[in-house]
């Protein structure tokens, strides 16, 4: 039985939507309270046991490569300061097991094409891709979205989708699916499209920002040419994928957060925060005395 221990994070965007933040700095970087966005997604696939994260990376991206590095300077001065807990805290970005590989995208050619520079990594592997824009919040005594995903790879032996409902008025800004379900909270997948207009999707279950995929998909996005906005789409590519083999719709357990927009990372970052064991009881007391 195959397993998943490797994970594909496409991180080159320009996260154009938060300018002037992201002028000098990636958006991946933009912290959720006290952590940034990449390292809620790292530490999502570390709790499904993937231990090889694949960052494909473009200009102005070295921020993520240095945080998931070691900080030689940081870690001495807290070291001869006394700062045990501090330093706990900067060592544990990263598990000493975790293996992190960056790899450059050469243009900025879409998902599909950023996952395609991720092959001679993965090789004859399945493999994970976590968009780190969708911050996944699991339920209360879930194990993380991901986690959720790879069980059901390795019962089924198929690549897995992770959806959503949403409002049909919004199905142009998704990749959006047909399906019949297999299951509870699975669906065997017949179709897939991107962003199609309200009137011509075919339901409102949507792509999520997490998928668990056969390497076969590799051979479909080197021989696929650009889709919508000129780019490689990787919605085409499972398209053709589910016409060869089985691919499972998954509604997840637990929350998505879009933060990709600014009312998606403001979002998040209340929810959060709330839950965070440091500030969330202050943070809450706050809140309450605002007036709307």
């Amino acid at each position: 039985m195959k397993k998943i221990t490797k994970a594909v994070f496409p991180v080159a965007g320009l996260g154009s939507r938060f300018l002037p933040a992201t002028k000098a700095q990636p958006k991946e970087m933009l912290p959720i309270v006290d952590k940034p966005l990449i390292q809620y997604a790292v530490e999502e696939a570390v709790a499904a046991g993937i231990t090889d994260m694949v960052f494909i990376t473009g200009r102005n991206k070295r921020a993520i490569e240095d945080h998931f590095d070691k900080a030689y300077e940081m870690e001495a001065e807290l070291e001869a300061a006394g700062k045990e807990d501090l330093l706990a805290l900067v060592r544990s970005v990263i598990p000493p097991h975790i293996n992190c590989i960056f790899i450059r995208q050469p243009a900025p050619l879409g998902l599909g094409h950023a996952v395609l520079c991720a092959r001679p990594v993965i090789g004859d592997a399945p493999f994970a891709v976590l968009l780190a824009d969708d911050l996944m919040d699991a339920d209360c005594g879930q194990p993380s979205v991901m986690a959720q995903m790879t069980r059901l790879y390795e019962a089924e032996q198929a690549s897995i989708v992770a959806v959503q409902d949403v409002p049909r008025a919004l199905t142009r800004q998704y990749g959006i699916v047909s399906s019949t379900p297999h299951g509870e909270r699975l669906e065997r997948m017949h179709g897939i499209v991107e962003k199609p207009a309200p009137e011509d999707a075919p339901s409102t279950l949507a792509v999520s920002g997490r998928y668990v995929l056969s390497n076969r998909i590799f051979d479909y996005l080197e021989h696929q040419g650009k889709g919508m906005g000129g780019e490689i789409q990787l919605t085409d590519a499972i398209a053709q994928l589910l016409q060869s083999e089985a691919v499972y719709a998954y509604r997840y357990r637990g929350t998505r957060y879009d933060c990709g927009s600014k009312l998606g990372y403001l979002q998040a970052s209340v929810a959060l925060g709330l839950k965070h064991p440091e500030t969330g009881a202050a943070f809450a007391d706050y809140l309450r005395t605002l007036s709307f």
